[in-house]
């Protein structure tokens, strides 16, 4: 433990994961303010990520909020032009969605064979692997190392992207296309291709100094190339590619942080025109429930509309004392009376 007088951390995504995230920084910062770990996960981390309990969550808020100091983008740059998120709904072809469909079926019978042999703690990689497979072939079906000629090859998201990158084409704009499979990248580069769409790529096997040099020449008024064909997690921080109007997330991933952070590569200072984000999305998938929990995580208690509120309201006495209470409770836990 750091001995100081005074601490202070700083996170641009305190919460990625789940409400636990909270208690490594403020334990830092605060020892004892949110108890221990045990009391922590069971008083809050399982109510809230799990249940859901909104009370809970207003409670969480009102012992962290006043130790919380929060700017947004909005607040920093001022001059930043608007941004429009949307959800592109993409319908499956009758043989992808076939495809889908028995796969799904095939998934379920095993995982509930697993589950029934050897119990759900073991069960936990087989369930993995299903969603996995699932989201791959919401993707293509190509993507999965099993598949065959004799298989589906059809991808409507491909499709679907290819139409929509041709029109920024014409329109002389540039997009980032962003997905967590490397293959479904080189797929799309493929269909790129075919249709003369001029592209970057890479992903977290591309050397640095390649990247560097990629990201130079897209960003230069000269360079003609529509496209940025980038792996989610190689290249959702750290770049600065405001030539893009558009982003497309091809894949949803289950923290919507992640994807908050790649749509920041071109919606960051320096951009001078509307940006415009696109999910896309199969219908009546496993997508859908994963929309579903980013809905639920963005009700954490770090994205609340209270917390951009200015200090002062945040040092509320109603906070102080709920605070205060809950601070003395955490310190008796933690040292005895008859330590002090």
């Amino acid at each position: 433990m750091i001995r100081a007088m005074h601490k202070i951390a700083l996170s641009g995504t305190p919460v990625m994961n789940n409400t636990f995230d909270l208690y490594a920084q403020l334990n830092f910062v605060l020892p004892g303010l949110l108890g221990t770990k045990s009391f922590f996960n069971n008083e809050y981390v399982t109510p809230i990520d799990r249940e859901g309990d909104l009370e809970k969550m207003e409670a969480l808020r009102a012992i962290t909020s006043p130790f919380i100091l929060r700017r947004t983008k909005s607040q920093v740059a001022k001059d930043l032009p608007d941004r429009t998120e949307s959800t592109l709904w993409c319908e499956m072809n009758e043989g992808q969605r076939f495809f889908y469909e028995q796969a799904k079926l095939e998934i379920r019978d095993s995982v509930f064979l697993d589950i029934k042999n050897e119990g759900l703690g073991r069960a936990r990689l087989s369930i993995i692997q299903g969603l996995q497979r699932l989201r791959q072939i919401c993707n293509a079906p190509k993507l999965l190392k099993d598949t065959t000629d004799e298989d589906c090859q059809e991808s409507i998201k491909v499709d679907y992207l290819i139409d929509m990158l041709k029109g920024i084409k014409e329109e002389g704009a540039k997009a980032l296309v962003f997905s967590q499979f490397t293959g479904m990248l080189h797929l799309i580069a493929h269909a790129c291709l075919e249709n003369g769409i001029d592209y970057y790529h890479f992903d977290g096997s591309t050397p640095t100094p390649l990247r560097h040099e990629m990201v130079s020449k897209f960003q230069s008024e000269g360079d003609d190339k529509t496209v940025f064909l980038i792996s989610l997690k190689a290249g959702n921080a750290g770049l600065n590619l405001t030539a893009a109007q558009y982003v497309f997330l091809v894949d949803p991933w289950w923290n919507n942080a992640v994807e908050q952070q790649a749509i920041d590569r071109t919606h960051r200072i320096g951009q001078q025109s509307h940006v415009f984000a696109y999910r896309m999305i199969c219908k009546d998938t496993i997508e859908e429930k994963i929309l579903a929990i980013q809905q639920k995580r963005k009700c954490s208690p770090m994205n609340s509309s209270q917390q951009k509120k200015d200090l002062s309201n945040k040092l509320r006495r109603r906070n102080w004392n709920i605070c205060l209470a809950k601070a003395y409770s955490a310190c008796v836990m933690l040292y005895p009376r008859n330590s002090w």
